[in-house]
C-alpha cells in the first residue's frame, strides 16, 4: 500500500461504519490522519471505531434529516476544531423494479438518502471549509449515474444528480482553497449487495469487462488521493472506477 499524505488532516466520512466508507476511513487513518464517522448504526459505528483505534470517532446521524446533518457538524467541530475533508458515501440501493412499477416511498427514500443527504452534508460543512480556506469533499457517485441502471431507476437517478451536484458545487467553490470531487465505481461487493436481487447483481457483473467486481480497498486508494493536498487543481471533476465499463 502506498502512503498517502494525510498527515494531521481530519475528515467526515458518511455511511462510515461499514463497506466502502470504513474501507475509506481505513485508508485515511493509514495515511497519517483522523476520521469521524457519521452513520445511523450507532452499534455498528461503536464496532468500526473500536477496529479503526484511538484516531477515529464517531457522531450518530440521519443524513437524510437536515437538522441531524447540523447537529453532527456541531458535535464534531467541538472536539475536532475542523473538517479538512468530507467524504459522503452513506447510500441506498432501493429496490430492483421497473419505473412503472416503483413503490413511491421507495423511490423517495432513496433520493433522500443518496441525493437529500449529500446536499445537507455539503450545505452544512462547506461554510467551515470557506472560512478556513480549505477543504476537500469527495462525493462517491456510481457508473449508474452515467448509464442508468435498468431496475434500478432510482438510485441511478440519484446517482446522475450526484454528478451534477458535484460539478455545480466545484464551479462554485473552485476561487476558493476547497476541491470537490466525485468517483463512479461501478459494482464493488459489500453489504449493500444485500439490498439487491441476485439477477441485479449478475446483471452488473456482465456489464464489467474486467470480469470482476471492484473492491472497497482500489476504491479507497483513489478517494483518499483526492482528500489530500495533492489533489490541487482537479475540482467538479469525476473520476472513474469500472473496470473498464464507462466509454465516458
Amino acid at each position: 500500500m502506498n502512503r498517502l499524505d494525510f498527515d494531521g488532516r481530519h475528515a467526515v466520512v458518511t455511511g462510515g461504519a461499514t463497506g466502502l466508507g470504513f474501507a475509506i476511513a481505513q485508508r485515511l487513518i493509514a495515511s497519517g490522519g483522523s476520521v469521524t464517522l457519521w452513520d445511523r448504526d450507532a452499534a455498528a459505528m461503536q464496532r468500526a471505531v473500536a477496529q479503526l483505534g484511538e484516531r477515529a470517532g464517531a457522531v450518530e446521524v440521519d443524513v437524510a434529516q437536515h437538522a441531524s446533518v447540523q447537529a453532527a457538524v456541531q458535535a464534531t467541530l467541538r472536539k475536532s476544531a475542523r473538517i479538512d475533508a468530507l467524504v459522503n458515501s452513506a447510500g441506498i440501493t432501493g429496490p430492483n423494479t421497473r419505473v412503472w412499477d416503483y413503490p413511491v416511498d421507495a423511490w423517495r427514500q432513496v433520493i433522500d438518502v443518496n441525493l437529500n443527504g449529500l446536499f445537507h452534508c455539503c450545505r452544512e460543512v462547506v461554510p467551515a471549509m470557506r472560512e478556513a480556506g480549505y477543504g476537500r469533499i469527495v462525493n462517491i457517485a456510481s457508473v449508474a449515474g452515467k448509464d442508468g441502471n435498468p431496475n434500478a431507476s432510482a438510485y441511478s437517478a440519484s446517482k446522475a444528480a450526484v454528478i451534477a451536484l458535484t460539478k455545480s458545487l466545484g464551479k462554485e467553490l473552485a476561487d476558493t482553497g476547497v476541491r470537490v470531487n466525485c468517483v463512479t465505481p461501478a459494482a464493488v461487493k459489500t453489504a449493500i449487495f444485500d439490498q439487491m436481487s441476485e439477477q441485479h447483481i449478475q446483471f452488473m457483473l456482465s456489464k464489467i469487462p474486467m470480469g470482476r467486481f471492484g473492491t472497497p480497498e482500489e476504491v479507497a486508494a483513489l478517494v483518499a488521493w483526492l482528500c489530500t493536498e495533492e489533489c490541487s487543481f482537479s475540482t467538479g471533476a469525476v473520476f472513474d472506477l469500472s473496470g473498464g465499463r464507462s466509454t465516458y
